[in-house]
């Protein structure tokens, strides 16, 4: 069994050797936080992205896609609360000069009193066997209910601070948690104060002349000021969707554990215009639907799970996130949102234009309240990463590396292998590779033996290898090999077309 740290090391180490990602500017000794995606990384990247696209926008007829600039113009951010609200509380440790969110010192440990309850727990059920009753145990425990009781009033001081935006209760909440530093282990902290995460850059041509903006922190206010145009142009119905993929940009704090949290990334988007009222059963419905179409890629249930907003944001009436066990633990996937009528209500006010739709059925006019479905391309590349990730003993005792991950998903769909450069198998294989590239993302490779060139293949994820030999130019059929059992068969050359479209077809349905 890997320990998850070395796990994780393996996965961001293979992340490299195989193209899919390398540290931005390596060259000039890198980036911190900043990554840029390979040859491979960029096929996955957008197979993820596509499938989120397929799923929202193609398969629904009341949802529509947008691409909205990354400027935008200054006020909507001062509409949107991101100017004078957007910052998180930074601290810093005198005697190892690191920097921290004092939220996330403070969750850390609420995470270790996590930790001690649920070895509480093991450990009980393995005294009690069958008949434990954790329920029971949780509820009437001591030692647990006092962890529970701490965690409670840890929390509540917690939230306290962040709701009213107070640094020195923040400040002695970690002094009486008795909070050290990772890196030094001493308790010497800086005050807290606020850090705003918004980059600011200038417009214009000369330094008098600039204005100060923005690179963007989230799309979805690109969404929210293009509401009407999409309505109007569209005409669209309520209930109806605008969905948006871009790249969104924060200056973290601490920016950690690889592609987990960075300060340029992308997110994928659906805001859901409402009527007033029934935000809350649509909030049920993208709950299911979202968790549906994370199911459909064949990673277990037992992966995922939900986690409601104790302290919502300002904006939501209800906030749940789907969590994915990385390697690191659970952590946010993906934001499901009740938003209300927070954001239209606020661009109108801030814009002075009428943000309403005029509901036929109801013959009045409001502004839609939204729910809103978020989630960020690179942490599912993450998550689809380390979980296809696979270490196997193979029955003639040697080891291989494959990444299972979903056909739709995989980078490379088939690898055009000649057994031998020579004997016309190249050529036949190139013929083969120009059958088949103008519908899937295929790859010839005729250097190493056959062996080698399927390990660098099942590195990558490829799901068939077809293997071009001397019997393909006699009846024109291939080996064609199949990733996660390693079985081979001939098939027809004519054959290989229907084959690999019916295996990277996609598995969600509404």
């Amino acid at each position: 069994m890997i320990k998850q740290e070395d796990f994780f090391k393996k996965i961001t180490s293979h992340a490299k050797e195989y193209g899919f990602i390398f540290q931005s500017s390596e060259i000039y000794e890198g980036l911190s936080a900043v990554y840029d995606y390979g040859q491979n990384g960029v096929e996955l990247k957008n197979n993820i992205r596509s499938y989120w696209w397929k799923a929202m926008v193609q398969f629904h007829d009341n949802i529509v896609g947008i691409d909205a600039a990354i400027f935008m113009h200054p006020t909507t951010w001062k509409a949107s609360g991101h100017v004078d609200a957007f910052s998180d509380p930074l601290i810093d440790n005198k005697d190892s000069k690191k920097r921290y969110r004092a939220d996330v010192l403070v969750e850390d440990y609420l995470a270790k009193i996590e930790d001690k309850i649920n070895k509480e727990v093991e450990k009980a059920r393995k005294r009690f066997g069958e008949s434990f009753d954790e329920q029971q145990f949780l509820t009437t425990n001591p030692r647990v209910l006092e962890y529970v009781n701490q965690t409670d009033d840890i929390k509540k001081r917690l939230y306290g601070a962040m709701e009213s935006s107070d640094m020195v209760a923040f400040k002695q909440l970690i002094e009486d948690l008795a909070i050290v530093c990772p890196i030094s282990g001493t308790r010497n902290w800086t005050e807290v104060r606020h850090f705003n995460l918004m980059f600011s850059t200038q417009m214009g041509s000369t330094a008098d002349g600039a204005s100060e903006v923005y690179l963007r922190p989230e799309t979805a206010q690109g969404i929210f000021v293009n509401y009407l145009n999409v309505q109007k142009t569209g005409r669209m119905k309520i209930p109806f969707g605008i969905a948006q993929t871009g790249k969104a940009f924060r200056n973290e704090i601490v920016a950690r554990q690889f592609i987990f949290r960075m300060r340029e990334f992308e997110q994928m988007e659906m805001q859901f215009f409402v009527r007033p009222g029934e935000e809350l059963n649509w909030f049920e419905h993208w709950k299911k639907e979202r968790m549906k179409w994370h199911l459909s890629m064949g990673i277990p249930a037992t992966k995922y799970r939900f986690h409601d907003h104790e302290k919502l944001a300002h904006y939501a009436n209800a906030a749940a996130d789907i969590e994915f066990e990385f390697p690191f633990g659970f952590k946010e996937l993906e934001g499901i949102h009740s938003r209300t009528d927070f954001d239209l209500g606020a661009h109108q006010k801030y814009s002075g234009k009428k943000l309403q739709y005029f509901d036929p059925e109801l013959n009045e006019s409001y502004v839609p309240y939204v729910v809103e479905t978020s989630i960020g391309l690179d942490r599912m590349f993450l998550a689809m990463l380390s979980n296809s990730y696979k270490e196997e003993k193979l029955e003639d005792g040697t080891e291989r590396v494959v990444l299972m991950l979903p056909p739709v998903l995989a980078p490379v769909k088939a690898a055009i292998l000649p057994l031998v450069a020579k004997d016309g198998l190249p050529e036949k294989a190139r013929q083969i590779m120009d059958s088949l590239k103008f519908d899937f993302n295929c790859q010839y490779e005729e250097k190493d033996s056959i062996g080698k060139r399927y390990r660098r293949q099942d590195a990558i994820g490829t799901p068939f290898c077809l293997t071009v030999d001397h019997q393909t130019i006699e009846d024109n059929t291939v080996t064609i090999r199949d990733r996660d059992t390693m079985k081979q068969e001939r098939i027809d050359v004519n054959l290989l077309h229907e084959i690999i479209a019916k295996k990277i077809r996609p598995d969600y349905q509404l």
